[in-house]
């Protein structure tokens, strides 16, 4: 007779075991869109900011739940299941996004920043930001803040917090990973938000055109300044 291993079982009853208290748990949490993001060093729960930040959120609800297209997996896929702490800065960030065994190193589009100014800011542990590489070019990678980052404020979009497991959190290190990512909705506002490829773009490309007119009225502004005063 094949002889089971222990950790055959232990395992899956574990991860069973923390997504029942999960469940428990998301009964008692207030109306809200929150991601359970379960590590090998246990649960990590964010609060979603859906309405404060949409296009984000949609970004990162589409790509939990497989609903927006991206050339690293095909539809339906769950992006961020299997992705590693790809970096820990001590006191700074947890860093992740990156998919494990896609076709690309990320979901092969960028969107603009979405900065809401002073409610949601990098002022304390725990704050969830996307990872860019410059203005408007976030994909799929994201950050846990370890301790106050205010400096970031105004460079990164801030859409949601931890609301359970900071523990966890300090816990991670280097290539730690993230066994799933569920999204669980409570409330009509919450359990509308149902982020598709076709609505995502259309919120992005709504961003496109109020970034554009955001850089001319700048860039306008610039020109009257130095013509005012160095005529």
């Amino acid at each position: 007779m094949r002889r089971i291993r222990p950790a055959l079982i232990v395992l899956p009853l574990l991860m069973a075991s923390l997504f029942f208290f999960a469940s428990c748990r998301r009964s008692k949490r207030p109306e809200g869109l929150y991601a359970e993001v379960l590590t090998n060093k246990g649960l990590i729960v964010l609060q979603l900011e859906f309405q404060k930040t949409p296009m984000t959120v949609a970004n990162f609800v589409g790509l939990a739940e497989g609903t927006i297209t991206n050339k690293a997996f095909p539809r339906g896929r769950h992006y961020f299941d299997g992705t590693k702490w790809h970096r820990i800065v001590s006191g700074h960030v947890i860093q992740c996004g990156i998919p494990k065994g896609g076709k690309t190193d990320g979901p092969g589009y960028q969107f603009p920043n979405e900065i809401v100014l002073p409610e949601l800011n990098h002022g304390r542990a725990g704050m969830v930001n996307m990872a860019n590489g410059g203005p408007h070019t976030n994909g799929s990678q994201w950050c846990i803040t370890l301790g106050d980052r205010s400096y970031l404020d105004g460079d990164y979009t801030v859409f949601g917090h931890v609301v359970q497991g900071m523990d966890v959190v300090f816990k991670i290190v280097q290539d730690d990973h993230v066994r799933s990512v569920k999204i669980a909705r409570i409330g009509k506002a919450a359990k509308a938000f149902r982020p598709t490829t076709e609505s995502f773009r259309k919120m992005v490309a709504a961003a496109e055109v109020r970034v554009k007119e955001a850089d001319a009225k700048k860039k306008a502004e610039e020109i009257s300044l130095v013509k005012r005063n160095w005529p």
